[in-house]
């Protein structure tokens, strides 16, 4: 199953939580951090990344949920 990254964005009156590739949010929530949660745990179980968006669309935060292809070498 290819992965699945996750955008939390400023949807109306609230926060959406919407996988890439597709038109419907899979959950909105009334404020940005409780949506962030939600992203997260969908982020994990889909094995991608979770994107945090301000107000403006900007992306203010990402973190990485998945296998990582290319670790940094230590």
């Amino acid at each position: 199953m290819p992965k699945k990254n996750v955008h939390v964005v400023k949807s109306g009156n609230g926060w959406a939580v919407k996988k890439e590739g597709t038109s419907r949010a899979s959950s909105v929530h009334r404020k940005q951090n409780t949506a962030w949660k939600a992203g997260i745990k969908v982020a994990k179980r889909e094995g991608g990344e979770a994107y945090l968006h301000g107000r403006d669309g900007r992306i203010r935060e990402k973190n990485s949920y998945g296998k990582d292809s290319n670790p940094p070498k230590g």
